[in-house]
């Protein structure tokens, strides 16, 4: 099966069965024999459709009659993949990129529309170094130019200001590089370097977190030996941050309340160099075995699993817990740059989160013990799910304040938006609350 072929059936199952694009490309690369795929092709234009699909619509509306998303399935997809690879696929010649788009069409069903692939995709190609202007409007503009919705645009400009959330929403469309943890139970961070290039992987020390690398061309990491023996964690520097604003260490007893699938109860592992308790908690049963599994793998032995619902109270965890961490369900929105799809999710939902958010915390405080750390992280950068959560709690909690922490990037009075052009990271958010004794 051809790589087009490939991305056409992931984009497919994203659109019909609301799946994540990494979840789906994994699964279908996994079906096909790797000798006949070019997987980096694949992948390259499942997340180069989806990081530019407004701006590929765009383009493709100026050659086409009709309005592309009221094409038959998949032909908008289809569209999709012969633009991008005309648009931003130098090693790709267009008429392969046409060819291939209309033997897409043929082979699922959409003969009759043939010619219209090939038409529209000539055309583009045919115009491309004389594209039509973008919209006049400065926030239309930013909305197609880097293809996030145009509510998403207005929304990061009112939080960021103007040039910063253009510099947010560009850095959203640039690859990132793969981060990971040194597990200290395993390897040193020089030691994992050093295996790591001979593997042939391009690895760097991360820019300020010391116990990451940056890994880039790396492919599927899992088949590495040092993955297989627990040398690293993939985890964002960012989420590295939570278990070091925690001041956790070695004997400490410590809940992870919603921790599937396990990295800041891992990270947390490794600050405590396995010694003393944490307890890892997550709503669903199921998610709990991956937790049990990265253990294994990373040789942590200090993790205790509990499905429990983060809104709901134990009282056998009552003043218990030297350190809580509360990552709570939120919008997702500042991980665009690794999952592209999140983009286009509805925003109507996003306004029930911050109640979700406001109960989990609220609960979770009750688990700290009298002098102990409560820990709210967060993988966006809305004020409503940040900082306005956080205030909020404090304000009806006076036993609880923020407590100032320092950082390898600076100190911060008790909380911190990070920004992917910013700091090297996801966006998000980390806020220290400290019990009175």
């Amino acid at each position: 099966m051809s790589a087009r072929a490939v991305a056409l059936r992931v984009l497919t199952a994203c659109r019909k069965n609301d799946a994540w694009a990494d979840a789906a490309l994994s699964a279908e690369l996994s079906r096909e024999n790797p000798r006949t795929v070019d997987a980096a092709l694949a992948s390259r234009i499942v997340y180069g459709v989806l990081q530019n699909r407004i701006l590929l619509d765009y383009r493709l509306a100026a050659c086409c009659a009709q309005r592309i998303d009221h094409l038959q399935h998949p032909l908008p997809d289809i569209l999709r993949i012969g633009a991008y690879q005309i648009l931003f696929l130098d090693k790709v010649p267009d008429h392969a990129a046409v060819s291939e788009a209309v033997e897409l069409a043929r082979a699922n069903r959409r003969g009759a529309a043939a010619g219209l692939v090939n038409a529209v995709l000539r055309r583009l190609s045919q115009e491309k170094d004389h594209l039509t202007a973008l919209p006049r409007d400065p926030m239309e503009r930013l909305s197609v130019e880097t293809s996030h919705p145009l509510w998403l645009v207005k929304k990061l400009t009112a939080v960021l200001g103007a040039d910063e959330a253009a510099a947010f929403l560009r850095a959203d469309n640039v690859v990132a590089p793969v981060t990971a943890q040194v597990n200290p139970l395993r390897t040193t961070r020089d030691a994992l370097l050093d295996e790591l290039r001979r593997a042939g992987i391009d690895a760097k020390p991360h820019s300020w977190a010391p116990d990451c690398v940056e890994l880039t061309g790396a492919g599927d990491l899992s088949t590495l030996p040092a993955f297989y023996r627990g040398a690293f964690l993939v985890q964002d520097a960012a989420a590295w941050l939570v278990s070091f604003v925690a001041g956790v260490q070695p004997g400490m007893n410590v809940m992870d309340v919603c921790a599937a699938p396990g990295g800041k109860s891992f990270s947390a592992a490794f600050a405590m160099k396995n010694r003393g308790r944490i307890v890892a908690c997550d709503r669903y049963e199921n998610k709990l075995k991956r937790i049990h599994s990265g253990a294994e793998r990373l040789g942590v032995e200090i993790i205790e699993t509990c499905a429990a619902d983060g809104r709901v109270f134990r009282p056998e965890w009552e003043d218990a817990f030297d350190v809580v961490l509360c990552d709570v369900p939120c919008s997702g929105l500042g991980i665009i740059r690794k999952k592209p799809d999140i983009r286009y999710k509805p925003a109507a939902p996003l306004e029930e989160l911050p109640e979700i958010q406001r109960a989990i915390l609220a609960n979770a405080a009750r688990y700290v013990r009298p002098g102990g750390a409560l820990v709210y992280s967060i993988c966006t950068v809305l004020p409503e799910e940040n900082e306005a959560v956080t205030d909020g709690f404090l304000a009806n909690h006076g036993a609880f304040r923020y407590e100032a922490f320092a950082l390898p990037i600076g100190t911060t009075a008790g909380h911190i938006t990070l920004l992917p052009h910013r700091h090297d990271t996801d966006g998000f958010y980390i806020a220290k609350l400290r019990k009175e004794a």
